[in-house]
């Protein structure tokens, strides 16, 4: 029986057709970053006072000023009330100015803002400030749910029915509803429109990156996850720039949807994997798609290696309880979950109060997005170099150290906060890249997608988690920075227990994933004499 590895070296490890395929799965992850624009780009306590117009109505010429003088009280440090309003009443402007206004309500039409940074926020469009001021993490919260929910969805959907439509229909989602959250006329149907462009984001980062690698062979097996990330982080520069020349968070919905328009029609022109098809018993189809992609890198399979492709190649799908059964996968799924788990709690955490490091948002967001650029470049270089476990120990360890950094600094230093955040920032989107390509090989086929599924959900609930860990500020701001760089701190030291798995074979088998390094080694590992060797072929 030929391996599905052994058929990679014939075909071409990385040629035309995994670049071609790697490019269009990874270019949307440019514009994915886009729908955080909403909940990242606000300002919760923007100026702001009651719309008092009523008054307008006694007398119509009152100036700006002495509208505000009557109908709006002040504080005791002289300053208007920005949630209070005096109560309307039916006299003349001659009585309201001799005897003034006493009682005091909440604003009951609206607000009228003074200048902000931004033409419009869903805080300014949705009134979400005062006693509403809560809905703001309640948004970001749904975003996040949605992002879970979708990789809840869609690990078992490209189980049942590929890779391939696992990795479309989100893209349909998320063009469909960026469109509709723009123009939604009420903060719920927001609400609910960004929780199925969640669902999109989390099955696509879920779906797409399985897809390439699956196509790659071992030697370049890194370039799926880490070009993926890289396509990340030039994705939250284009965010930054996106927002200072627009500035208003409907136009950006729109232009997000049309992005993603185009995408909708290339993607339905990638291929399945062969992989899969394999794994399900598909196997006239995976030698299709195999002829078809030797033929696109120019590669000529030998003679007799398809007809050697096991007919009852289809294995029982164990799922999640091959996980439960096996004391080393457990023990591997739950400290590499862990990992992903408190990485992206402390990403989002720091991602969502953007605002509040002290230098200009856009500059700020743009920091983040070009120090990941060299970091995901490196990554790619150094998982060969220094191996999996190595990488992910090392880019939790520091990246909780520097965000735990950040207390030891004194109030006003906003270059040095900014600074030892973003190098956080940096390891931890690191790490992820580590995590994506990592738990891919601790797994075998037949259930490498319901792990890798599991484990971004995990991811998930740390993104799910980050707006309610940023409110525990309110009691003390130390909180939130405390809990999330100690869990990538404790998930980094725990990693040492993961087995290294730099140039092995993708595992085919429980056995495989068991085994302390596998049962199939790289061609890179044989001598060059070997019978893997020789039925290389050229390309």
């Amino acid at each position: 029986m030929a391996g599905f590895g052994e058929l990679l070296h014939s075909i071409g490890e990385f040629g035309r057709f995994q670049k071609i395929t790697l490019f269009a799965l990874c270019f949307p992850n440019v514009i994915v970053p886009l729908h955080f624009a909403s909940v990242y780009f606000t300002q919760s306590d923007p100026e702001r006072h009651c719309n008092t117009d009523w008054i307008l109505r006694a007398h119509p010429n009152l100036t700006a000023e002495e509208q505000l003088n009557l109908t709006v009280p002040r504080g005791a440090d002289g300053a208007l009330s920005r949630c209070r309003m005096f109560v309307p009443v039916d006299r003349d402007i001659g009585s309201i100015r001799r005897f003034g206004l006493n009682e005091t309500e909440p604003c009951t039409d609206g607000w009228v803002y003074g200048s902000t940074l931004y033409v419009a926020t869903i805080v300014t469009d949705f009134d979400l400030v005062c006693d509403q001021a809560h809905l703001l993490q309640v948004a970001q919260t749904v975003l996040m749910a949605g992002i879970l929910v979708g990789c809840l969805l869609f690990g078992p959907f490209a189980e049942s029915f590929g890779r391939k439509r696992a990795t479309q229909v989100p893209v349909v989602l998320m063009f469909v509803f960026s469109g509709a959250s723009g123009l939604c006329p009420s903060f719920y149907l927001y609400l609910a429109s960004q929780f199925l462009v969640g669902i999109g984001y989390g099955g696509y980062r879920l779906n797409a990156v399985i897809l390439a690698t699956e196509w790659i062979g071992v030697s370049q097996r890194s370039w799926g996850s880490c070009v993926t990330q890289l396509c990340g982080a030039l994705g939250q520069c284009v965010l930054a720039g996106m927002i200072y020349f627009i500035r208003n968070w409907r136009v950006a919905q729109l232009v997000t949807a049309a992005l993603h328009g185009v995408i909708t029609i290339y993607i339905w022109c990638i291929l399945e994997s062969a992989r899969w098809l394999l794994g399900r018993g598909k196997t006239g189809e995976a030698k299709r798609l195999i002829t078809k992609v030797a033929a696109i890198n120019n590669c000529t399979i030998p003679e007799g290696l398809l007809e050697k492709i096991d007919e009852n190649e289809k294995e029982k799908k164990e799922g999640a309880i091959a996980l439960i059964k096996s004391p080393v996968l457990r023990k591997n799924f739950f400290t590499i979950s862990l990992a992903w788990f408190s990485l992206n709690l402390t990403y989002f955490s720091l991602s969502l109060n953007v605002a509040n490091f002290g230098m200009s948002v856009f500059l700020t967001q743009l920091i983040f997005g070009l120090s990941e650029v060299p970091a995901h470049i490196l990554s790619i270089w150094l998982l060969e170099v220094l191996g999996r476990r190595v990488s992910l120990v090392a880019t939790l360890l520091i990246g909780g150290l520097s965000v735990l950094a950040v207390l030891a600094v004194p109030q006003g230093y906003a270059v040095t906060v900014t600074t030892l955040v973003t190098a956080g920032r940096i390891f931890l989107n690191w790490a992820g890249s580590v995590c994506s390509v990592y738990l891919q090989e601790l797994f075998p086929t037949s259930f490498r997608q319901t792990a890798s599924g599991l484990g971004s959900i995990m991811s998930r609930i740390g993104g799910l988690m980050s707006p309610l860990v940023n409110l525990l500020g309110i009691y003390h701001p130390a909180i939130p920075t405390i809990i999330f760089s100690s869990l990538s701190i404790i998930s980094g030291s725990l990693c040492f227990l993961l087995p290294e798995t730099r140039r092995k074979e993708l595992p085919e088998s429980i056995l495989d994933a068991e085994s302390n390094g596998y049962t199939r080694q790289t061609n890179m590992d044989e001598p060059t004499g070997s019978k893997s060797s020789k039925m290389q072929t050229s390309c």
